[in-house]
């Protein structure tokens, strides 16, 4: 099974009754895929960079979890059907020790690499274009 992370932007006129309804609802889309949700997220109101619907604030809401990728279709579904929510976006996430090796590689690379000067690479020297080993430079 995949990690997922879905952030979505809820209307700031919503009441606190139904801003957590509809966190409820989309919290149990997961659930009811068979997913399993890691962590849930509530940043509260903020300040949006830019207007959107009018609206300057918005409710942040993210969650964390583990499923099959129908589960982001059904949140996407029915974010598009409900109008309160007026952004979201779902981002895969890798496994944190796939994360790691990826890191402990790129760190190592670099090392190696400054440990072989430019020119002296296979016991080769530097010669211009289109000349051949053993060819003298007039």
């Amino acid at each position: 099974m995949k990690i997922y992370e879905t952030g979505f932007l809820l209307a700031p006129n919503l009441s606190e009754d139904d801003t957590e309804k509809l966190i409820i609802q989309m919290a149990d889309v997961v659930s009811q895929r068979e997913g399993k949700l890691i962590r849930q997220e509530k940043w509260g109101k903020r300040r949006m960079a830019y207007s959107i619907k009018r609206f300057s604030e918005a409710f942040y809401v993210f969650l964390h979890y583990e499923g099959r990728p129908d589960i982001p279709l059904e949140l996407e579904r029915r974010f598009k059907q409900t109008d309160s929510v007026l952004r979201y976006l779902t981002l895969q996430k890798e496994a944190k020790e796939t994360t790691r090796r990826r890191r402990k590689k790129t760190a190592q690379e670099p090392k190696e690499a400054a440990a072989e000067p430019a020119g002296e690479r296979d016991g080769a020297e530097p010669r211009p274009a289109g000349q051949e080993p053993g060819e003298e430079v007039k």
